[in-house]
């Protein structure tokens, strides 16, 4: 849960800022998507806008967390059978042998 925080609350942060800047210069009447002026109302173009402001901004925090992750967190827990585990892997024999 403390990971889920690091990532949403700083990124609802970042995600107003940039709403505020964006709508600052353009106005939502004005903006085309595929060649089609928006069907929303202002306030929807508003909401929509954060919104995707708020999952770009969620996706580049949740990448900050996962590439911070260290091989022991990432290889602790071994997905394979003993049997089907590569040749030279120390967990092949041992079950039980931490994953180094």
């Amino acid at each position: 849960m403390r990971r889920v925080i690091w990532v949403l609350w700083p990124s609802f942060i970042v995600a107003g800022v940039a709403e505020a800047a964006f709508f600052t210069l353009f106005d939502p009447m004005d903006l085309v998507v595929f060649g089609e002026p928006p069907v929303l109302s202002r306030l929807g173009v508003y909401t929509l806008g954060f919104f995707v402001f708020w999952a770009f901004a969620a996706g580049s925090s949740a990448l900050t967390c996962l590439f911070q992750r260290g091989a022991a967190d990432i290889n602790r827990f071994c997905p394979l059978e003993p049997a089907e585990r590569p040749l030279g892997c120390p967990k092949r024999l041992d079950p039980d042998a931490p994953c180094r």
